[in-house]
């Protein structure tokens, strides 16, 4: 969809969390619950350690995907633990564990959740928040979100999800890059029935000031180990599409989600080999193998101004590969969200004809999404 020019980078712009005026008070005397991450930060204080030296009773701190300081890469095992730093015991809420049960609330009067997400539909952190949502409604504890700006918010694209491939990676009918804060998209889950058993969560969100969805917005910390820099961040929602591929997307380099490529390319003007990388890459794809490709590394800023999803690199990766069978993987259509976008790239249609295709769809989006929007919109 066509938007006004992305706006100059805002420096203005004040996070809910940073506006303690407006939240500190909600706290007193209430034991807390927190869901936080190594961005849930008060400029270069953690939520998490500003809240305990003020004087909060943090009872415990719910950990999502890469674990509660940011040390655990895609995909790896995030374990409960004790912060080392606090003492304050740490509930995973990746992996077998999704939802916070009745031992994890015990005692809790009150939940914050407080991460900084990227935009994208298949980036956990929004189904983190549902099941944090749903579990809140279901033992009646009220949820403060203190609201980040979205980094990917000015445009909206890609295919909307088919539910009969709802995971952990997309489990709602909405756009890959969906044009809402955490904040926003909390609302559309609430007021769109689109809970389990259409529980209502007793919700409050912290709102962003200074912030329009237009403006860009650099991110202060890396959001998770493998989108280290605005690069990534603005190519992510193009390139993430190759984790379900034959295609590395650099894990295990020192440009994860702006180089692509596979061993024996006869194509590409750029060579990489993955390492093993701790917290970081555990065993990438390719690993310790010299896979040739390109570095992207100019076309994030670039995706800014065409404010749009690129599917050109899939499509080009595809045509060069060659087993054709075996370049999707399983876990394809569940990023994609359809069957469709796969066949549509084996059947060799072009960009601007599989954009057509959900163009409809994402037209029936935004009128459910204009009715949660809490900032100025580019429209």
């Amino acid at each position: 969809m066509a938007q006004n020019s992305v706006a100059k980078e805002k420096e203005s712009i004040i996070p809910g969390a940073y506006q303690t005026t407006l939240y500190f008070p909600l706290l007193k005397g209430k034991t807390i619950g927190i869901v936080a991450n190594q961005t849930s930060m008060i400029r270069r204080v953690h939520l998490v350690d500003s809240l305990k030296s003020s004087g909060f009773k943090i009872k415990r701190v719910f950990a999502p995907e890469h674990g509660f300081r940011g040390e655990s890469g895609a995909g790896e095992k995030v374990v409960n633990s004790i912060d080392k730093k606090t003492g304050i015991p740490i509930v995973s809420l990746y992996g077998n564990h999704l939802e916070p049960n009745a031992k994890d609330l015990a005692g809790i009067d009150l939940m914050i959740f407080d991460i900084q997400d990227v935009g994208v539909r298949f980036y956990t952190y929004i189904s983190t928040l549902q099941y944090v949502m749903e579990a809140c409604a279901k033992h009646k504890i009220p949820l403060i979100i203190l609201d980040r700006p979205n980094p990917n918010s000015f445009y909206i694209d890609g295919p909307v999800l088919d539910k009969k491939y709802s995971s952990f990676v997309g489990m709602q009918s909405v756009p890959v890059v969906y044009g809402l804060t955490i904040g926003e998209y909390a609302g559309m889950l609430n007021g769109e029935g689109w809970l389990k058993k259409q529980v209502k969560c007793n919700l409050q969100v912290i709102k962003v000031r200074d912030y329009f969805h237009y403006y860009k917005y650099k991110l202060p910390i890396p959001p998770s180990p493998n989108l280290p820099d605005m690069d990534a961040v603005y190519l992510y929602p193009s390139l993430c599409f190759f984790e379900g591929t034959a295609i590395s997307v650099g894990r295990g380099t020192d440009k994860p989600f702006r180089y692509i490529g596979f061993p024996d390319a006869s194509n590409g003007d750029t060579s990489f080999t993955p390492k093993n990388i701790p917290g970081v890459a555990m065993h990438p794809p390719y690993e310790d193998t010299l896979c040739r490709g390109f570095d992207l590394s100019n076309e994030g800023m670039k995706s800014t101004q065409q404010k749009s999803l690129q599917l050109k690199w899939l499509i080009q990766m595809y045509g060069a590969y060659p087993d054709k069978e075996k370049f999707f993987n399983n876990f394809f259509d569940r990023l994609a969200g359809t069957v469709e976008l796969r066949k549509q790239i084996i059947e060799n249609k072009s960009e601007t004809e599989i954009k057509q295709s959900w163009q409809k769809s994402i037209d029936n989006y935004l009128q459910i999404r204009k009715k949660y929007l809490l900032y100025y919109d580019y429209k």
